[in-house]
């Protein structure tokens, strides 16, 4: 598969079965859980266990999956990392996110949990903890860092009238789950249709937001009404339905109506580059690079496309650095970045998200479970609203999870998985997927027994483990 553009999905040099994890985390002081504890606090408490070498090194304050946002190109890896190979970074509201090595499903967690021990070790001290949930459910959004990139994202929200831009950045947090793309383009074409069948079944099964702003909603997953509520263009999907065949995916309708990116609709190999390639020619520019390494915001309804064809923000032609910056501000359910970044998960509480982890993972990782999910969850694969607001209680999504459930468990087995992440699979699937609830219904029942400000505090005070 030959990229048209950056971020395109890679030749066929990849190899499969390597996962790489994200998690962020909300930092809440135990003491009063009402207070927003800014990173430099966080980090301060953090220095202690970096690994070795890297003592001294901040964290970064506006980064994009290691691509530098202020004054370097992407590429620039330049934060601190712990002991396990978790780099550290923050994001705009002061959530912390861990960034794992690619590794073998079994490595990863085992090397994201040793990292996740140490932080919570470290903050504990401090009489701080990690809260992971999909939206805060107490705290004001408060942007804490003054990185260029992200000034310049909030005044954009700020002139579309977007106040879920601002919840987005400053009070929402997700276990992102990278995997390979494939080795050849017939298996970046599946893997790629798999993912986004898989949307909204994993969005039902890991909901963890139902509430925010101190208040109970009626979403199971706030954080994906949280995203609903941002242009469709930045956070529609790349591959609009996944049950339609390859061959049609190019007729389908860019993410903002248009499909008119120039050139024409491409055969075999370069068929999913073009499509990431329209996506990022349709979507609204939200920033502009400047020679300083700053940015500017973007106000006006501008696309990519439009900045090509001579009517952008700026007088001068756009840069294929443009277009990497461009495309880091998309933030697609899906994101073809030379891996698959499966971003629509909710961060998990307790200690739930190595379960958010393995079940996509061996879904697409082993072949026949890959097979029997996709059959499963393409009855339900448009149906991702839906499955924020009700989660399981949806009976066709109820019933494609339940199937999902055992497939990877199966998966898991065969595939000779540790088994304490097998047990742990297993453990949630009878305590909520076969139940037909979700996260979310403990979190609304303790919400509901303690108030906003307790939750949080019983949950940055210890990682309560699946009964």
């Amino acid at each position: 598969m030959t990229p048209a553009i950056p971020g395109s999905p890679a030749p066929g040099a990849a190899t499969t079965n390597r996962v790489g994890i994200e998690t962020e985390w909300f930092v809440v002081d135990v003491a009063n859980p009402r207070r927003p504890v800014p990173a430099d606090e966080t980090a301060a408490a953090l220095e202690s266990v970096l690994a070795p070498g890297d003592q001294g090194r901040q964290p970064d304050r506006g980064r994009e999956n290691g691509q530098a946002r202020d004054g370097g190109p992407p590429g620039t890896d330049s934060a601190p990392r712990l002991p396990g190979g978790s780099r550290l970074t923050f994001e705009p509201g002061g959530q912390l996110e861990l960034s794992g090595l690619p590794l073998d499903l079994t490595a990863a967690v085992a090397a994201m949990r040793a990292d996740l021990t140490l932080v919570r070790g470290a903050l504990a001290r401090r009489r701080l903890g990690l809260v992971g949930m999909g939206v805060d459910p107490l705290r004001t959004p408060v942007r804490h860092t003054t990185a260029s990139r992200y000034v310049a994202m909030e005044q954009h929200f700020l002139a579309r009238d977007c106040d879920d831009g601002r919840t987005m950045m400053c009070s929402t947090a997700s276990v992102q789950v990278n995997l390979d793309i494939g080795t050849d383009t017939a298996q970046a074409v599946e893997r790629f249709r798999l993912a986004h069948a898989l949307e909204p079944v994993l969005i039902a099964m890991f909901a963890a937001s139902p509430m925010a702003h101190g208040r109970q909603i009626s979403w199971q997953s706030g954080r994906q009404a949280v995203w609903a509520g941002i242009d469709a263009s930045r956070t529609g999907p790349v591959l609009p339905d996944p049950a339609a065949p390859a061959t049609a995916w190019l007729a389908q309708a860019g993410p903002g109506g248009r499909g008119d990116a120039p050139g024409a609709p491409p055969t075999g190999d370069a068929q999913l580059a073009w499509l990431w390639a329209r996506y990022l020619h349709d979507a609204d520019l939200m920033m502009v690079g400047e020679p300083d390494g700053r940015y500017q915001p973007v106000r006006n309804r501008t696309t990519f496309g439009d900045w090509m064809a001579g009517a952008g923000p700026v007088a001068r032609p756009p840069t294929a650095q443009d277009l990497g910056w461009h495309a880091t501000t998309l933030f697609p359910p899906v994101r073809p970045r030379g891996w698959l970044e499966l971003r629509y998960l909710d961060a998990q509480p307790s200690d739930l998200w190595p379960v958010a982890v393995a079940v996509p993972a061996v879904l697409l990782d082993e072949p026949a479970a890959a097979r029997a999910a996709l059959a499963a969850c393409l009855p339900v694969a448009r149906q991702g609203r839906l499955a924020a607001q009700l989660g399981l209680r949806d009976p066709a999504l109820h019933r494609a999870a339940v199937r999902c459930v055992d497939l990877a468990l199966d998966a898991l087995a065969r595939t000779g998985a540790d088994p304490g992440l097998r047990a742990a699979v297993e453990a949630f699937a009878n305590r909520y997927t076969r139940r037909g609830r979700s996260p979310a219904d403990d979190l609304n029942a303790r919400f509901e027994a303690r108030g906003p400000a307790e939750l949080l505090r019983e949950e940055a005070s210890q990682c309560v483990p699946v009964p």
